[in-house]
Order: C-alpha cells, then sequence, then structure tokens
C-alpha cells in the first residue's frame, strides 16, 4: 500500500483519489508517530501533502530524519517537497512572486516520474499553490523541472529513491497528473494495483455488520446521491434493521418532498418516514443572517428531529449519514493534521456534542465521483446517481440572508426554470453542480414602464472532478439571456440576474 502524509492540505485526498484510480490501495496517516507506522506497516512508497505551513518557521509539521534512509520511495509535494529540501539540508525562502493557478513549467531532465508525459517543446501546464519556493536543493538532488518563477520545480534523488514537486499533480487541472501519480506509485513503487470499488463496498457492508450488530439503524434521507448510496449500502448489510427518515426542512428545491418519495417506494424496501418541519426550520431561523449560524441552526434541529424519531423505534442505536469527504475537508482535520477551516457542514460542524445516535458514515473518505461509482456498484437507478449535488442546510444557505417562505418560494422557482433549461438544452449531465442563489441586495429596474426595485438572482454552474476544484461552465450569452429572462418574466420579486464565473479555488462552490 501507499502512505499519504497529511500535512493539512486542502487537496490531500485528491492524492488518495489518484492513487484509487490506479486502483491501488491507500491510507492518509499523520506524520506523528510516522516512523513506527512505517516499520510496522512497511508501506511500499510514501507521499508527502501539501499543507498550509511554512518549513522555515517555528513550530511547523515535520517528520523524523530516519524515514529517508529507509530506501521506500517518498514523492513530496508543494509543501511535502519543501519539508524534503529543508530537512535534507537544502534552502526554502518566501518567494517574491506567489505562484497560483495554471503554470507552464519546462521539463529539464528525464525521469521515470515524467514517464509518458506528451509534452510541447519540452513544457506542459500544471496547477500552483504556493508562497515559498527552493532556491538551493540538498546534497545529490537533481532538478528535473523548473517554471518562469522557479528553477526547482521538480527535483529527484535518484540514490535515495526521493522526488519533489513544487506542483499539485493531484487536482484536474495539473494536465497529465494522474500519469505522474500512476509513475511514482507503479514504476517507482512497484505497487501492485489491487484495490476496486467493488473491494471498498465489501469492507464496508463487514465494517456495518460488526458495527451495528442487532442493533436499529436510522438512515438520514435527502434524496441525493450520497444519503441514496448510504442507504443502499446499509441496506445491503442490515436490510431489516434500517428505517429511513427524510425531513421536509422547507429548504428543499421545488416539489423534491413529493420527488423523493415516489424514487424511494419504487426502488427501496426498508421502512421510509417523512416528517413535515417545515414551520419548525423557518421559525427557529427567523432573523438569522450569518451563515455559520444557519448552518448550525439547521443541523442541530435535523438532529433534534431524528432523536424524537429515533425514540420511537425499537433498538434504534445508530444514524447513518452520507457525509463525503468534501463535507469534512472543509469542515475540520480528518486525519488530525493541520488543515484550515473553511465551513461547517450540516453533518459535521452542525452535530450536537451530545447525540443520542451513533454515527455510521461509510463514505467519510470517498468523494462525490466515487459515491457514483459506488452508486453503479449498488445498481441503484440513474435517477439518483445522476442529480447535481445539494447541500445539507439546502436553500437556507443558497439565500444569502435572513429566511422567509416568500424568499424561498422565489429561490425554488428561479432555481427550477435554471434546472429545466439545462436539462433542455442537453447540459445537465455535462455539469457537475448548477443551482440558483438569491441575494441580499435589491437593484432598480423597469418593467412595464414602472420602476422595480426588488432582489438579484445569481446563477451558478461548475465542472469538476470530485468538488475540491471546479471551474464555471462557460455557457453561450444566448443560454444565460433566455434564462434571465424567464426568471425576471415568471419570478416575482427578482428583476435582476447575474451568473458566476469564479472558479474553486479561490472561491467554494457553494456561496455560504
Amino acid at each position: 500500500m501507499i502512505y499519504i502524509v497529511d500535512f493539512g492540505s486542502q487537496v490531500t485526498q485528491l492524492i488518495a483519489r489518484r492513487v484509487r484510480e490506479a486502483n491501488v490501495y491507500c491510507e492518509i496517516v499523520s506524520n506523528k508517530n510516522l516512523l513506527h507506522k512505517i516499520k510496522d506497516t512497511k508501506p511500499t512508497g510514501i507521499i508527502f501533502s501539501g499543507g498550509p505551513a511554512s518549513v522555515h518557521k517555528s513550530r511547523t509539521p515535520k517528520i523524523d530524519k530516519k524515514i529517508f534512509s529507509l530506501n521506500i520511495p517518498i514523492l513530496g509535494i508543494c509543501y511535502g517537497m519543501q519539508l524534503i529540501v529543508h530537512q535534507l539540508g537544502g534552502r526554502v525562502e518566501i518567494s517574491k512572486e506567489r505562484e497560483f493557478g495554471k503554470t507552464l513549467i519546462t521539463h529539464t531532465h528525464k525521469s521515470k516520474l515524467f514517464q509518458n508525459i506528451k509534452l510541447k517543446n519540452k513544457q506542459h501546464y500544471v496547477w500552483m499553490s504556493h508562497g515559498d519556493k527552493a532556491i538551493k536543493l540538498p546534497n545529490d538532488f537533481a532538478t528535473i523541472a523548473k517554471s518562469k518563477n522557479s528553477k526547482f520545480v521538480g527535483i529527484e534523488n535518484k540514490k535515495l529513491n526521493i522526488y519533489g514537486l513544487q506542483f499539485h499533480p493531484e487536482v484536474v487541472h495539473t494536465h497529465q497528473g494522474e500519469t505522474i501519480i500512476k509513475n511514482f506509485i507503479i514504476n517507482i513503487c512497484k505497487t501492485k494495483p489491487t484495490w476496486s470499488m467493488q473491494n471498498y463496498l465489501k469492507t464496508q457492508v463487514a465494517k456495518i455488520k460488526i458495527k451495528v450488530e442487532k442493533n436499529h439503524v436510522i438512515c438520514g434521507l435527502s434524496g441525493g446521491v450520497d444519503s441514496m448510496v448510504t442507504a443502499a449500502i446499509i441496506s445491503r448489510a442490515v436490510n431489516k434493521q434500517l428505517t429511513c427518515i427524510y425531513v421536509d426542512t422547507g429548504l428543499m428545491r421545488l416539489n423534491e418532498t413529493e420527488e423523493v418519495q415516489n424514487l424511494f417506494k419504487k426502488h427501496f424496501k426498508s421502512k421510509l418516514i417523512a416528517v413535515n418541519a417545515k414551520n419548525r426550520f423557518l421559525t427557529s431561523l427567523k432573523g438569522v443572517s450569518d451563515p455559520e449560524k444557519k448552518r448550525k441552526i439547521i443541523g442541530n434541529l435535523f438532529i433534534k428531529i431524528f432523536n424524537a424519531e429515533s425514540s420511537k423505534i425499537s433498538k434504534a442505536k445508530f444514524l447513518a449519514q452520507g457525509t463525503i469527504y468534501p463535507d469534512i475537508i472543509e469542515s475540520q482535520s480528518f486525519h488530525g493534521g493541520p488543515t484550515s477551516v473553511i465551513k461547517s457542514h450540516h453533518n459535521v460542524g452542525g452535530l450536537p456534542k451530545e447525540m443520542k445516535l451513533g454515527l455510521v458514515e461509510p463514505l467519510q473518505e470517498l468523494f462525490k465521483d466515487e459515491v457514483r461509482r459506488l452508486g453503479k456498484e449498488l445498481k441503484l437507478p440513474k435517477e439518483f446517481i445522476q442529480r447535481h449535488p445539494f447541500p445539507g442546510p439546502g436553500l437556507g444557505i443558497r439565500i444569502l440572508s435572513d429566511i422567509t417562505k416568500d424568499k424561498v418560494q422565489m429561490l425554488q422557482h428561479a432555481d427550477k426554470i435554471y434546472i429545466d433549461e439545462i436539462k433542455a438544452a442537453n447540459l445537465y449531465n455535462k455539469i457537475w453542480q448548477a443551482f440558483a442563489v438569491l441575494l441580499p441586495v435589491r437593484t432598480v429596474g423597469v418593467m412595464g414602464d414602472q420602476r422595480s426595485y426588488e432582489f438579484v438572482c445569481g446563477l451558478r454552474a461548475v465542472t469538476s472532478v470530485d468538488g475540491m476544484t471546479a471551474d464555471f461552465y462557460p455557457f453561450s450569452g444566448e443560454f444565460l439571456s433566455k434564462v434571465s429572462t424567464r426568471i425576471i418574466n415568471e419570478v416575482k420579486g427578482i428583476n435582476r440576474v447575474v451568473y458566476d464565473t469564479t472558479s474553486k479555488p479561490p472561491g467554494t462552490i457553494e456561496w455560504e
């Protein structure tokens, strides 16, 4: 297997994704007690992730230098490369020119790490995100790639089998990045490709059986792919012990409650309880504009409802959630590393400390595309698998101000128009996620020769593989004009429509 040492990068799990795509098993671990872990499990290779720290500052994460002499191949990415340089006697300093985004690099020497990489004039594009850079290499290290800003974008020590990259091969924006990682784990580490989604499913089913025993499981069902796949896994493991609960928060998409119930009854044999909690959520959220407070309120009330329902179910001891890795990595450090918190998620940061149910989260180390692959393995219908992601707090975090019934209805209708037009243009499956947001500003307009003063609707559509990085979808002006006209004509209260062209990073996919 491969060890991935987490130094706090927001995209550490993307490295694991790339490793899994090559059908190789991997584990993400902390740098704490790393030497002992390596000696105990003997991984075939080690990858150091990026991170927000600077190696030349005090109290930054380090590793035991003995690891470098274990004759196990090592690949350092971004901070991981800087750590290698720093701890082996090289020099790293703050860069005068920060490199961020797509960057053209030049390959200076042949390397096993860059085998089968297609180049044009010895160059190809990669994704950079760093403020420090190496300015002097340790003894016996050579440069294999450079950029306009740095002589040492790729380095290697053939004798020690240690490699370093200043860019991020794990993100989709690095051209042929998956080939670079595959070169390392297969050609350099000589790891055998034996991991598969089928094996992952078998492992999770076995773990659930051991954890749950004869107790009952309640599954929080939202209708999205994450919760549906979670329900399917639990059902396969302990079918008769599963009850699914759908909570209508009043913050769902238009007609979603009816659609979820119909789809569930058609494809599942487990019990489904639907709870109408619209008024409770709207009352609790009255006058609240801060997005973190909204998330906490929604999360806490959501769990309270589950606790109330669980008391009616015999032997209910566990709550199953469709938490996936992007939820966790943005909310907290998954492996105890120094990951920066971006925002809390309803089923991560919103959970109360004294929750009465134990958690079952079989998807928490997977990305959305992997969840969809798992859904196919479970033979779920396409209606479930291909749905765009929808946040747990629902429209509560797409109304960028205090929440009212009127605002919810406005946004529901605007969002429905937008999605319907995307489907009509046969673009739905080409887009990772699309949705509308209601902005906390009003603008002056002219409607029917009269002055209007109404809300602004923002439209968002992104392409992505895993949700960790994303680009906006390049709609035609004709398409956006059509959607804008329909929303303004059909949704009372909106007189202006804008389109969001921000990538992730620097933005997130959701606005709140």
